[in-house]
């Protein structure tokens, strides 16, 4: 009985990223892999890495760059909408890709502050369910965010970049207020992306109806 309950608590209360990367970073060797960043994230590697792929894309990008900082989370959220197994998959390259793990522990000590800094608010509550159908919802909502962020849409990055780092965080802490949040920032640049994509749609055969009389104006005005 002990054991059981012992298990549950872990369930309930996972360890903090902030202790698990630096667990993954103290416990590496001279050079460290993908594949063995997504295999400690075990069931938390989704939201683990859409948070990880949110943070270049959360500064204002020239026109294009989401192209390439985008893509990596419709990466991560197709998987989660569509794969058949509950933790991240990565090809064999990257899965084997080695870097520097002097180099990992830098940046891991550059966001360390902030991260442990926000772990004093977030920690698993109010989470709805831990089924791998709510996740493969929250997976499809992360993608329509990803695809927004991947378009190249001016400062359209920012906003669902947010969103999809506090989901991310939702999900790798099981917090369902960071998550809520999350998601209500999602829904609002969504609505208003929408709108905006709605109205410029609209607004096109408009806009090709009246270029003859645009262009009438344009020789009166020359001659």
């Amino acid at each position: 009985m002990e054991l059981t309950d012992t298990g549950n608590n872990t369930a309930e209360k996972p360890e903090r990223l902030s202790d698990l990367l630096r667990h993954l970073t103290d416990n590496a060797g001279a050079r460290i892999t993908l594949g063995e960043i997504a295999d400690a994230m075990a069931e938390r590697s989704f939201g683990a890495f859409l948070l990880v792929f949110c943070l270049p894309n959360m500064i204002p990008l020239p026109p294009g760059a989401t192209f390439i900082l985008g893509l990596p989370l419709v990466f991560v959220a197709f998987q989660m909408a569509f794969s058949r197994i509950d933790t991240i998959w990565l090809p064999k390259r990257l899965h084997d890709y080695a870097f520097d793990n002097r180099a990992f522990a830098k940046v891991i000590d550059k966001i360390m502050p902030s991260l442990t800094w926000a772990e004093r608010f977030i920690r698993p509550r109010l989470w709805p369910t831990k089924t791998r159908l709510f996740e493969r919802f929250i997976g499809l909502f992360a993608l329509v965010l990803a695809l927004i962020v991947f378009l190249p849409i001016p400062l359209g990055n920012m906003g669902p970049s947010y969103a999809l780092a506090l989901i991310g965080l939702g999900l790798t802490e099981r917090d369902g207020i960071t998550f809520g949040i999350g998601a209500a920032i999602g829904l609002i640049f969504t609505a208003i992306i929408g709108y905006v994509s709605y109205e410029l749609i609209w607004l096109i055969p408009w806009f090709f109806r009246h270029v003859p009389d645009y262009w009438d104006s344009l020789i009166h005005f020359f001659n």
